[in-house]
């Protein structure tokens, strides 16, 4: 059974860094695509980043783009998501889900229904 448990969400200041992590269980490392998503109060769940199975394909959100960094330890069965220069709008609960298909360079892999696994997500509050 594939399980996906995200990590290192916590309140912060504008302007700070925060990591988070996705440890995931269950599943071949190296044949999952990794995703990020977001879920502001009253909104809908948004993508932010996406890496492809080997570590080598990203795909980011423009609202993030040149902030955050998605990266993959395959070693550790892990997925982060680095995220620099916080704004009170990246206030969310962050998700990380898994992909079990085949990534192809040409795609952003933005949607919800790309991704077979999710985990319970984990809270990040950007104070101003």
């Amino acid at each position: 059974q594939v399980q996906l448990v995200e990590s290192g969400g916590e309140l912060v200041q504008a302007g700070a860094s925060l990591r988070l992590s996705c440890a995931a269980s269950g599943v071949t490392t190296s044949r999952y695509a990794m995703g990020w998503f977001r879920q502001a109060p009253g909104k809908e769940r948004e993508f932010v980043a996406a890496v492809s199975p080997n570590g080598a394909g990203t795909t980011y959100a423009d609202s993030v783009k040149g902030r955050f960094t998605i990266s993959r330890d395959g070693a550790k069965n892990t997925g982060y998501l680095q995220m620099e220069a916080l704004k009170p709008e990246d206030t969310a609960v962050y998700y990380c889900a898994a992909r079990i298909a085949p990534w192809y360079t040409s795609r952003t892999y933005s949607k919800r229904d790309e991704y077979d696994y999710w985990g319970q997500g984990t809270q990040v509050t950007v104070s101003s």
